[in-house]
């Protein structure tokens, strides 16, 4: 068959599967996919094991630990001093000293004594040290006064000592028979340190869930392997493995199975050798995903859902057999791990032995409105920063989609959005649920337009120790949120399209504006292309605006880019004139990968992927930040950092001027 021809066979296939829309036979919601996915799950602990205590760390016990000894096992001296017959020291006093012989004996701790404290008499003893027969306290050394007479040594008292007094009983911390550690109870340094002192060298603890993770897909490629056109690294096997391993579970990587039937079915069986089974990718209604057909054949009971009113994660597949979990993720980073996180990890934890995560929620309030799609309940990634009052919080959506792999690393939590809504406009009212169980607020909150320049600057203080958060929301964004002092600082390169002035026209009374540097904006397009080659940028503009097949890729609106651009358009709306990115290297590489043939960039981008570039217009990066704001030692900071000659060579090496 021709390879036309069998590709027309390729595309009927796909077309008329995807009508049939046989993967999704019945879209649940997901309280419904959670609780038919327990029906059938054993979620008890997967066994008991003896560990050394040197591999205790993180462990789950598996039973009750029960003291042998007593802890500690002998009373025994806190502090450096003489062991003596507190009856002996009644009456001491400045004007009225008691002097007491000493024996001819030094406790040093790891010596059982051999004389007894007879009355008139003390003995020597450091800390640690056991007390002798006769003792029943210690008196510092520093309230003494050592005496040599003739007759002997004697120690002079000036205050009484009362019975137990510096002494630590025996048993008094732990004691025989005692109940010290609970079943269920996580070992971190601290029990560990309990099961040294009562002198356990193994410890009994649950044996680690051994779950299997298995990315799928033509398209995947090792980390470390050279990649090709169309082709992306498997981040979904390492991001499972490392949250298995937090989770108290031991990831077993199954690497990568190709879109072929016999390798999926034969890693599949494989993988049901462990306690659970992770596939990512191969479950939606893509051409290639053949995952849910291999775990389509298994049974009791198999898959008891595919298809879930959530976004993102509504292709996920849940199936259980032999009570084992076997699901299959959706393929791309954040739908993979919202929906790991929601279904998948509670089950691990149980069988860890683990107690459910507790989750903590925080009130806050969103700055920006966010479109929903009715149907499904939609969850948001979102950062929080803090408002104009320290106990106001807004939430910031992290709005980079499904298919992005920093989500989950930049987000703080999430808010749910019903299913019924349709939008939550600005200013309402949310509540975000923690990712993890406490919000450390940085030292610096940056929000506004992305530069790779501003890195020279934040690198240099993130390097000094302080902690950053820089949100990347464009210009006009930033300059709302410095307005409504939920930043310090807003970097910003806002034009007046009626004056060509930069920045200042945009500011409002209560914000600043501190100069940042200079950066080339200009028309990039791939080397060669004779439309732009040799030409100006106004002259390119005007031989291909009219032409249909000459692809432009814009910028996102509100942008200072996009101003720019539509400065420089005028009316016209060129081919590519709706298609948004939303960074300038996002231009920069739809270029590169011909996916468009031109776009407004910064000269940074252009040599960045090698790419030709006519100057349009120098502009200015600068940063505003809230009157309120500025006296902050962290935004001083940052001013004062803007001036060292080290970030302005830095600026100067990436193609910015100061």
């Amino acid at each position: 068959m021709h390879s036309s021809d069998r590709s027309r066979e390729d595309i009927r296939r796909f077309v008329a599967q995807a009508a049939r829309q046989d993967q999704f036979l019945e879209v649940v919601s997901g309280e419904e996919a959670r609780a038919r996915f327990h029906r059938h799950l054993d979620l008890s602990p997967r066994g008991e094991e003896r560990v050394p205590l040197s591999a205790a760390l993180g462990r789950v016990l598996s039973a009750d630990v029960v003291a042998e000894v007593d802890v500690p096992g002998f009373d025994r001296s806190v502090v450096d001093g003489f062991a003596v017959r507190a009856a002996d020291t009644v009456g001491a006093a400045e004007d009225r000293p008691v002097a007491l012989r000493l024996n001819d004996e030094v406790l040093a701790a790891g010596h059982a004594p051999e004389l007894t404290v007879e009355p008139g008499t003390a003995t020597v003893i450091a800390t640690g040290g056991m007390l002798p027969r006769g003792a029943d306290a210690v008196v510092m050394v520093e309230t003494t006064e050592a005496v040599e007479r003739p007759d002997g040594l004697f120690v002079t008292l000036t205050r009484p000592a009362t019975p137990g007094a510096f002494v630590a009983a025996a048993g008094s911390d732990i004691g025989r028979g005692e109940v010290v550690l609970r079943r269920g109870q996580s070992l971190t340094s601290r029990e560990i340190g309990v099961l040294a002192a009562i002198g356990l060298a193994e410890v009994p603890v649950v044996r680690r869930p051994r779950v299997a993770i298995l990315s799928t897909g033509d398209e995947i490629v090792a980390p470390g392997q050279p990649i090709r056109t169309g082709a992306v690294y498997d981040s979904n096997g390492a991001i499972l493995a490392a949250a298995v391993s937090e989770l108290g579970g031991e990831p077993v990587p199954l690497g990568i199975a190709p879109d072929e039937d016999a390798a999926l079915e034969r890693l599949v069986a494989q993988g049901l050798e462990c306690d659970a089974l992770l596939l990512s990718g191969g479950t939606s209604k893509g051409a290639g995903d053949r995952s849910h057909r291999i775990v389509a054949q298994l049974s009791d009971p198999g898959i008891v859902a595919h298809g879930v009113a959530l976004k993102p994660g509504k292709p996920l597949c849940l199936a259980v057999t032999g009570g084992k979990p076997v699901v299959i993720l959706p393929g791309f980073p954040t739908s993979a791990m919202f929906t790991f996180h929601s279904f998948v990890a509670p089950v691990i934890r149980a069988m860890a032995g683990l107690p459910p995560a507790l989750a903590e929620e925080v009130p806050a309030t969103l700055p920006v409105r966010l479109g929903s799609e009715r149907g499904r309940t939609e969850y948001v990634m979102v950062s929080l920063v803090h408002g104009a009052g320290e106990d106001e919080l807004a939430a910031y959506p992290l709005s980079k989609g499904s298919g992005a792999v920093t989500a989950f690393s930049h987000a703080d939590g999430f808010l749910a959005i019903d299913a019924q809504a349709e939008a939550v406009e600005a200013g309402t009212p949310v509540s975000v649920q923690l990712l993890g169980r406490s919000l450390a607020p940085a030292d610096l909150i940056v929000v506004g337009s992305q530069c790779i320049g501003l890195n020279a600057v934040l690198g240099r203080l993130i390097g000094e120790g302080m902690t950053v958060k820089a949100l990347n929301v464009g210009s006009m964004g930033g300059l709302a949120a410095a307005r409504r002092g939920e930043c310090d600082i807003a970097p910003v390169h806002l034009m007046d399209p009626a004056t060509g002035a930069y920045n200042t026209p945009f500011l409002a009374p209560g914000l600043d504006l501190v100069t940042g540097y200079r950066r080339m904006q200009g028309i990039v397009f791939r080397r060669g292309d004779p439309r732009f080659e040799g030409r100006t940028a106004a002259e390119a503009v005007a031989a291909v605006a009219g032409l249909a097949d000459c692809i432009l890729i814009n910028r996102n609106a509100g942008s200072g880019t996009r101003i720019l651009t539509d400065r420089l358009l005028g009316p016209a709306r060129p081919t590519g004139y709706w298609t948004q990115a939303k960074s300038h290297n996002a231009v920069a590489v739809a270029v590169a990968q011909n996916r468009a043939d031109w776009g407004v960039a910064i000269e940074t981008a252009a040599n960045l992927y090698g790419l030709g570039f006519l100057p349009l217009q120098e502009e200015h990066y600068d940063f505003v930040i809230p009157a309120a704001r500025r006296d902050r030692p962290a935004v001083r900071r940052f001013v004062e950092a803007l001036e060292t000659p080290e970030v302005a060579e830095a600026l100067r090496a990436m193609g910015f001027m100061r």
